[in-house]
């Protein structure tokens, strides 16, 4: 019962191509493999990355008081 048989696997092909439609689906399986193949080649390179610098010090702030309470610009 937990196995799939070939009609299962057609009707899902079925489904797939009626969903993403004929012309998506090998953009779809290229961008898979150039995906799996950069990865592949991605763990065969010894090069290490130099660590982050660490973040720059942030500047002080400056605020500035409210004037006072009786006093009107003019």
């Amino acid at each position: 019962m937990g196995e799939f048989s070939p009609i299962h696997w057609l009707i899902v092909l079925a489904i797939i191509v009626l969903l993403f439609g004929g012309k998506k689906i090998p953009e779809v399986m290229r961008g898979l493999g150039e995906g799996i193949r950069n990865f592949k080649e991605g763990m065969h390179t010894n090069t290490q990355t130099p660590p982050n610098p660490p973040p720059p010090a942030n500047p002080p702030t400056v605020t500035t008081a409210p004037p006072p309470l009786g006093e009107d610009k003019k």
